[in-house]
């Protein structure tokens, strides 16, 4: 009789670590379009805010511990940092340009996403100023993803501060 309890023990507990293990490791699958449309519609409430000059608005798509990469700026940490950076810029904006932000790739785990992205800058008459990429790293935080870290580069040249290197071709060395 002892030796069928410890038996009945033993599959229990057997059972039990199986059921765990298989069960521990699954993660639910993501709907890639679901997570691409809320990330082009965090995209278009970032582009709407720089373009109602409303600091707030655009600090709503960071986390708090965010770091902005900015080309030819020192990283900005943390989201009421970001949040003063752009409302000091969009005080001295005079241009009347805006952006629009376009989601180009999205790779999404648990609870994480990068982006890879496009943004073209537009006058006020709508003509293209600039454009450019970016990449952005979200988390989900509280239910919702904000981006934690991001990085954006221009398509064109800087006149001064960039110097392009000659072209060498290995064939001619």
């Amino acid at each position: 009789m002892i030796k069928n309890f410890r038996l009945l023990g033993f599959l229990a507990v057997a059972a039990l670590i199986l059921t765990a293990s298989t069960t521990m490791g699954k993660e639910v699958a993501l709907d890639m379009d679901v997570v691409k449309a809320e990330i082009q519609a965090m995209e278009d409430a970032y582009a709407a805010g720089e373009k109602a000059k409303d600091a707030d608005a655009i600090a709503d798509y960071y986390g708090e511990n965010a770091i902005s990469y900015g080309q030819n700026n020192q990283p900005i940490k943390g989201k009421k940092a970001i949040r003063a950076n752009m409302a000091d810029r969009l005080a001295k904006d005079t241009t009347g340009t805006y952006n629009l932000y376009k989601v180009v790739d999205i790779f999404a785990a648990g609870d994480g996403v990068i982006e890879i992205g496009s943004w073209t800058e537009l006058d006020a008459a709508g003509s293209e100023v600039d454009n450019g990429n970016y990449m952005s790293y979200f988390e989900k935080q509280n239910g919702q993803y904000k981006c934690v870290r991001d990085m954006s580069t221009a398509a064109t040249l800087l006149k001064s501060a960039m110097r392009v290197a000659p072209v060498v071709d290995e064939s001619e060395m």
